[in-house]
């Protein structure tokens, strides 16, 4: 019995120490101090959501980028392949136009100047 009132004694007697140093007065002149541990943390959350929204809106530029790549690639490949002569002369065939056999014949001045 008697080690439980030396407990409670002991624990009692350290609530009056926190009494002491967390009087009204400590806490009035350390209000500053407290909000500006208060605008510390809003921006450390602000910075964590800042910080998250931006490598999401850096991973679906990337994907962009990979698509509009690959679509790039294939529109080059595709005019690569259509420009080909073999593949021009079967295009223009519907229009009429054929490919020339004789080759083409050089004009040159007669007039000399």
């Amino acid at each position: 019995m008697e080690e439980t009132t030396k407990n409670t004694d002991s624990f009692f007697s350290s609530i009056s120490d926190w009494k002491k140093v967390f009087n009204y007065k400590w806490i009035v002149k350390n209000i500053p101090f407290f909000l500006f541990l208060s605008a510390l943390a809003v921006i450390y959350i602000y910075n964590g959501h800042h910080a998250d929204k931006l490598i999401r809106k850096i991973a679906t530029s990337e994907k962009n980028l990979k698509e509009l790549e690959y679509e790039y690639k294939t529109v080059k490949s595709e005019v690569i392949f259509r420009s080909k002569a073999s593949e021009l002369v079967k295009a223009v065939e519907p229009m009429g136009l054929k490919e020339q056999k004789v080759p083409p014949i050089v004009l040159t001045d007669s007039t000399g100047k």
